[in-house]
């Protein structure tokens, strides 16, 4: 005797009819978003602490890298030049302070991940291969500005040791000298970004590369005066070190974003021919 005859439900179909239905468009309700964001959030945070423990480990290598231009300095100077902690706790501090910004550092790929798996269902799929692009020259850029501010952080540091006698000793601050050299790295690798951030406004239809064109002149003040602000008023060589690579990636987002709206017009032109050409064979 069949499920239907003897009258008891099927309980199989009812299953399915209560089953949620499919979404095609893969739309999220916004307490979907609130789960998917802090579960995320809760995996970048598990990467960052692990880098943590790492970089702990590893602010006895970094301590010594950065000492190096204390060291040679100290060798040239009658008076000598050392890094002075002056409180109980400053070393211990130090080290979190670091162990924190090499565990961001290290765990960057999973929290990136996070990130771009979190933005990723609301993009399209040319708009995920031009943030991919725009992720995958951003990442080297910031790393290359970072190497920047730290073949430029031992002259600035000479140059403002010179102020000092040099007959007298010179004691720098171990936090503030850590605090000077961690910002001048990140400064200037978030300045070499600053060209991709106007490629991507240029491909996503923001601003025109002739647009960017016409402002050089600002953009030529805007580095001089960042380059000032973050080298010595003293030390014009690192000041130009900083200014030159800086100025040439501005040109060469200025030369992407004109390619860019050429092809882009080109692309235009065809679609209205096409267009054009509709209509008429349709008259």
């Amino acid at each position: 005797m069949s499920t239907a005859s003897s009258g008891v439900p099927n309980r199989t179909g009812s299953a399915k009819r209560r089953r949620r239905p499919k979404n095609p468009e893969g739309r999220m309700r916004l307490a979907e978003h609130l789960i998917e964001f802090r579960n995320r959030f809760i995996v970048s945070v598990i990467a960052i602490v692990v880098g943590m423990i790492a970089g702990f480990i590893l602010t006895g290598p970094v301590l010594d890298a950065i000492r190096v231009p204390i060291e040679q300095l100290a060798s040239a100077r009658a008076g000598g030049v050392s890094i002075n902690f002056p409180n109980v706790t400053s070393a211990f501090d130090i080290r979190m302070q670091m162990a924190l910004t090499i565990g961001i550092v290290i765990a960057a790929p999973v929290w990136l991940y996070e990130i771009w798996m979190f933005l990723m269902p609301g993009l399209k799929k040319n708009e995920r291969r031009y943030a991919l692009s725009f992720l995958g020259a951003a990442v080297p850029l910031f790393l290359a500005g970072c190497l920047t501010g730290w073949f430029i952080m031992p002259r600035i540091v000479e140059v403002m040791a010179s102020f000092a006698p040099v007959q007298d000793t010179v004691f720098f601050d171990a936090k503030y000298y850590y605090s000077f050299v961690l910002n001048l790295c990140l400064a200037v690798g978030i300045a070499y970004v600053v060209p991709v951030v106007l490629v991507m406004l240029n491909f996503a239809g923001v601003i025109m590369g002739k647009t960017i064109l016409k402002g050089w002149r600002g953009a030529v003040l805007v580095v001089a005066l960042f380059a000032a602000m973050a080298t010595p008023a003293a030390d014009v060589l690192s000041m130009f070190l900083l200014m030159v690579p800086m100025i040439v990636l501005y040109f060469l987002a200025v030369g992407v974003c004109m390619l860019n709206d050429r092809r882009r017009a080109k692309r235009q032109r065809a679609f209205e021919e096409e267009l054009n050409a509709g209509v008429v064979s349709s008259l």
